[in-house]
């Protein structure tokens, strides 16, 4: 049994508490009633009954609360890595919104909802059963307003479920405007664009802020729902028993109340509804909690890593298309072995970047067949440690491709019939720097740039690399200089825009990371951008280099760079 239904289950000790201490009460006002002198017995049982509440109060959350947390740490932590791990994750503001907001929306739902659930279920019953023992109207009376009530609630319930649906939505959208914007901050400034910027923003703010209302709305008539059902039972049980105690029912009195029972009754009637009240109260973070749930089921699970041994042995693509609404890339093929440079080129906007992000698995073609591994096709943007069994023709019914998009890289590998079967390279999961798809290695147009020192960016890739390999790696891609021109080391401090580092001498620290990776196959983007001309002419030479080894794709613009390499793609 979980800890949220020990904490559900002890609410009724809270109820026993209160059946002991309405006892000690009813007894006492009896006693004096009579004019006798109020008896210990009386005084022992307020005593210990609230005592026992006072423990319950204390106990439930406590183990409530370590319960939540038992079941929402790993719920976070395995989050976190789908987000990480899928390449149709959402974008940076609703991942974040996923990770924490919906996660402690749960961790509510969990400490508060579901311990109330549990009490709600057992403890109307058992306070029945207490206040039968004093009144077998009393609590016939109680019963009776329970179906009303609970009609009541089930339409309310339904109503706040669709509106908490909207408000998560809503709170995804404002946080992924936030963060976009907060992003691309510096341009906005550039272009004076703060106002429409700001309304934007405002808009976004305003539309949460509307369907909190209406969320709130729903919570507080449901609340009210259950507010008008339990003061009618306590006015109900209120006037029977006085009625009965007086004699003036209209109709012959079915059972014989003395003071003490009629007190006892009255003092417990309102017990009846209060774990539905407590159920009430937390209703708004069960519709929350189910909502959050449901979005974050929709993030795509991880497969099961592969943990045999493997080996790269090549990418082939043929037919390929990729979709965007009201575009569509391709079809184009190509294919390259374990070693080789390709050039994928074409004007800007002609779709290079979606290709390279399609073959490390992060864009599910809409069309074609991609290969990275023996018999495996990429029909899906899944790690590539789920990539073990035989793929998936996803081609589509499409022209066939123009001969430019034939690559002339069949002369990569000239011995692709003698090539070992190409099974599942393993995903080195739990490495700080393993790609989502263990065998390439991303040097992006915009690589990511973490606050903190070069050496903390460049451990990324390689977590256990000494400073002497960091630093021979800054050297092979050409930022030795800026490190002297600096005068600064490892511990240079970077912020998340590089910190006056140029746009060549960040594509270059991305190329240094991707170097210190060390995976089979290096997928580059525009490498030799921003850079002059010996720089990139040192750029080409290190990718010609290093595609003696690996192989190796980049999307470029740079007659040099597609001059060295010994196929070229144009899209």
């Amino acid at each position: 049994m979980t800890l949220q239904k020990q904490a559900g289950l002890a609410w009724i000790i809270d109820l026993g508490g209160a059946a002991l201490f309405a006892w000690g009460i009813a007894d006492g006002v009896a006693a004096a009633a009579a004019g006798q002198p109020v008896p210990a017995t009386a005084f022992a049982a307020m005593l210990g009954g609230g005592l026992a509440r006072a423990a319950t109060a204390w106990g439930v959350p406590v183990l409530a609360v370590r319960g939540a947390q038992a079941t929402t740490t790993p719920l976070r932590r395995s989050l976190v890595e789908r987000l990480l791990g899928s390449g149709a994750a959402p974008s940076s503001g609703q991942s974040a919104v996923l990770a924490i907001d919906h996660v402690a929306t749960i961790e509510g739902y969990e400490t508060r909802f579901v311990p109330a659930r549990m009490a709600a279920a057992a403890a109307p019953l058992v306070a029945i059963g207490i206040i039968a023992c004093a009144s077998l109207v009393a609590a016939g009376i109680l019963l009776g307003t329970l179906l009303p009530f609970v009609f009541g609630m089930i339409l309310a319930g339904t109503a706040a479920r669709r509106a908490s649906e909207r408000q998560l939505e809503a709170l995804g959208e404002l946080s992924d405007l936030f963060v976009d914007r907060l992003r691309t901050l510096p341009i906005l400034r550039h272009f004076a664009a703060e106002a429409r910027i700001a309304r934007q923003v405002s808009a976004a703010t305003l539309e949460v802020a509307n369907r909190t209302i209406a969320v709130l709305r729903v919570a507080f008539l449901s609340s009210a729902v259950l507010e008008f059902f339990s003061a009618l039972a306590v006015a109900l049980v209120a006037v029977y028993c006085g009625f009965s105690l007086l004699g003036l029912l209209p109709f012959p009195d079915p059972e014989t109340l003395t003071l003490r029972e009629a007190f006892f009754a009255l003092a417990m009637a309102p017990e009846f509804y209060l774990p539905m009240r407590r159920l009430a109260a937390a209703y708004h973070d069960k519709q929350l909690g189910e909502a959050a749930r449901e979005a974050i089921a929709a993030v795509p699970a991880l497969p099961t890593p592969i943990a045999a041994p493997a080996m790269f042995a090549g990418v082939e693509a043929k037919d390929l298309v990729i979709g965007w609404p009201g575009r569509t890339i391709g079809p184009v093929s190509l294919s390259i072995g374990t070693r080789g440079l390709v050039a994928l080129t074409g004007p800007t906007g002609s779709g290079k970047t979606s290709l390279l992000a399609a073959i490390a698995g992060q864009i599910a073609p809409s069309g074609g067949s991609l290969h990275l591994l023996a018999g495996e096709e990429m029909a899906a943007p899944v790690p590539l440690s789920a990539r073990n069994g035989p793929g998936v023709d996803t081609r589509a019914q499409t022209e066939p491709p123009s001969s430019q998009h034939k690559a002339t890289a069949e002369a990569l590998n000239p011995e692709r019939d003698q090539t070992p079967p190409m099974i599942p390279f393993p995903a080195r999961r739990g490495e700080a720097g393993a790609s989502v798809t263990s065998p390439i290695a991303w040097a992006a147009q915009h690589p990511l740039i973490l606050p903190g020192t070069l050496r903390d960016n460049l451990a990324l890739a390689a977590p256990h690399a000494t400073d002497a390999t960091l630093l021979a790696a800054i050297e092979r891609v050409g930022l030795g200089p800026m490190l002297a021109r600096r005068g600064a080391t490892l511990g240079l401090p970077l912020d998340h825009r590089g910190s006056g580092l140029s746009g060549g001498e960040r594509r270059r620290l991305g190329l240094a990371r991707a170097l210190l990776a060390d995976r089979p196959l290096l997928l580059a983007d525009e490498p030799t951008a921003d850079l002059d001309d010996a720089s990139a002419a040192a750029i080409t030479a290190l990718l010609r280099t290093i595609a003696a080894e690996r192989a190796v794709i980049v999307a470029t613009h740079d007659p040099r760079l597609i001059a060295a390499a010994d196929a070229e793609v144009t899209l």
